[in-house]
């Protein structure tokens, strides 16, 4: 079965070691060879930034713009940039997967529309607008302090402008009442990319039920997270943590709000399903505990699809 991975942090780690990995094979998550082991039919690349590693998170940024297209060019007879729905078919008919440029961090558009403009230029289809630190568009939820300030004034224009040149707003890590505003504002369906449920795990980087309903209702889609300390208590995570937080959302928000955001080479503590060649331990999983066939093939990359074609 094919799958759409709304999010991994594999392009910051390659950078960061230019001469042990490549994106064709490594030790890492997720590589080619792994993707093609597990079926993919997209996977979305964050270029992720650190406030506390970068002094310029602007040129940081540039600099892992600079390593994807490397990375492409050594694998371009396996790999290939899509921006929309249409270049993800042609990949597909080539016989390659598909790959999407995304920011961890909307720091590094240096609270500028130009520079927003000037990634989508580059690339960039979606933006997960904070990390774990305040910028220049709104606040994350990792202190309790965060949680109850919104967008800044910059932030709306930038939904805007993101809504303009259909681009992909992502609330993970987001605060709620920039949730919220994001959804009071949004034209265009938003993503969640890689959130869990805050019912079956009370955290505050997952969605609460309320969030769930909103997400589901604008057509969008969150992605199942494989960090354990999102899933649950168990170590490592277990696929059947993965399937608990997916029948909660299905009962809250309905089947159509379910993707995948593995969050691979960002999750620092172990899950079961250690890499991205082994997602067919989910479908297998799903299977177990009575989904359809149609409802797994939503989850693992029809609703990603229908996103991609509505907002891009």
């Amino acid at each position: 079965m094919n799958f759409i991975d709304f999010h991994c942090d594999t392009i910051e780690v390659l950078l960061n070691n230019p001469n042990s990995w490549s994106l064709s094979k490594n030790n890492l998550s997720v590589d080619i060879e792994k993707m093609k082991k597990g079926n993919s039919l997209a996977q979305f690349f964050a270029l992720y930034i650190n406030q506390e590693e970068t002094k310029n998170p602007l040129d940081t940024c540039l600099e892992m713009v600079d390593k994807f297209y490397l990375e492409l060019d050594k694998n371009i007879d396996s790999v290939a940039l899509a921006t929309n729905y249409k270049d993800l078919t042609k990949n597909k008919q080539k016989g390659k997967i598909s790959a999407f440029l995304t920011i961890e961090g909307g720091e590094a558009i240096n609270g500028s529309l130009y520079n927003l403009r000037n990634f989508y230029r580059l690339g960039v289809r979606l933006i997960t607008l904070t990390w774990n630190f305040p910028n220049e568009i709104g606040f994350p939820n990792c202190k309790d302090e965060y949680v109850y300030r919104g967008l800044t004034s910059f932030g709306h224009e930038l939904i805007g402008e993101m809504n303009n040149l259909s681009m992909i707003i992502d609330v993970s890590h987001l605060s709620d009442k920039g949730f919220y505003d994001v959804a009071r504002i949004s034209k265009k369906p938003f993503i969640a990319s890689h959130s869990n449920s805050r019912t079956i795990t009370n955290h505050p980087r997952n969605l609460t039920d309320e969030m769930i309903k909103i997400l589901s209702q604008k057509g969008g889609v969150m992605g199942i997270n494989f960090e354990k300390s999102f899933l649950g208590e168990n170590i490592p995570a277990e696929v059947s943590d993965m399937i608990n937080h997916i029948k909660h959302i299905r009962k809250v928000g309905g089947i159509d709000v379910i993707a995948i955001g593995s969050d691979f080479d960002g999750v620092e503590l172990p899950s079961e399903i250690t890499n991205i060649g082994e997602i067919d331990k989910l479908a297998f999983e799903l299977k177990k505990n009575n989904f359809s066939e149609d409802e797994i093939e939503k989850i693992f990359y029809k609703n990603a699809l229908r996103v991609i074609k509505d907002t891009l």
